[in-house]
């Protein structure tokens, strides 16, 4: 299981994040995640998705349920597409989206961005460095990410952002 102590600007409140992979078949498995805000002792989000990647095309598509403490149960589909950059696949540009509709199907709910990833491996000794740029289209926001090891800053150009400690 992989977990995660979240903070961000807009909630104010620390979060624990878990998730955990149960595989079907080699390039299928069920994901679970969840998240506890610890300020109010409830769930803020969880989520069940089948996902299944296509590595020769070097993409994933998953579809599940997905319910947010504020618009509580939505259907939710989601894909992601690399592109090689590099041969050595440490520089990619990725393209992915996300759609989420609400019981009745009518509230609906878009995401998509078009990102670059750098990654660099042993940037100092027993610590690697990945930087993302990336540009949300629905929002029209350029954002970045920047992680080492096990710390991740994610700030986007409306000031929003969030940092992250994997355990």
């Amino acid at each position: 299981m992989e977990t995660s102590l979240r903070y961000s600007g807009d909630s104010k409140a620390l979060r624990i994040h878990a998730k955990e992979k149960f595989p079907i078949d080699s390039k299928t498995h069920l994901q679970v995640h969840g998240e506890l805000d610890t300020r109010t002792g409830t769930p803020s989000n969880f989520c069940a998705m089948i996902r299944h990647f296509y590595p020769d095309l070097l993409a994933s598509l998953g579809i599940g349920l997905r319910y947010d403490k504020r618009d509580k149960v939505r259907y939710t589909v989601r894909g992601k597409k690399y592109f090689l950059v590099t041969n050595n696949g440490l520089v990619n540009f990725v393209v992915k989206g996300r759609y989420d509709v609400d019981q009745e199907f009518k509230g609906r709910k878009s995401k998509g961005a078009a990102e670059f990833t750098c990654s660099i491996f042993n940037f100092q000794r027993d610590q690697d460095f990945r930087l993302k740029l990336g540009y949300e289209v629905f929002e029209q926001v350029p954002y970045l990410q920047v992680r080492e090891n096990n710390w991740t800053l994610n700030a986007d150009m409306n000031g929003r952002w969030n940092i992250r400690f994997d355990l």
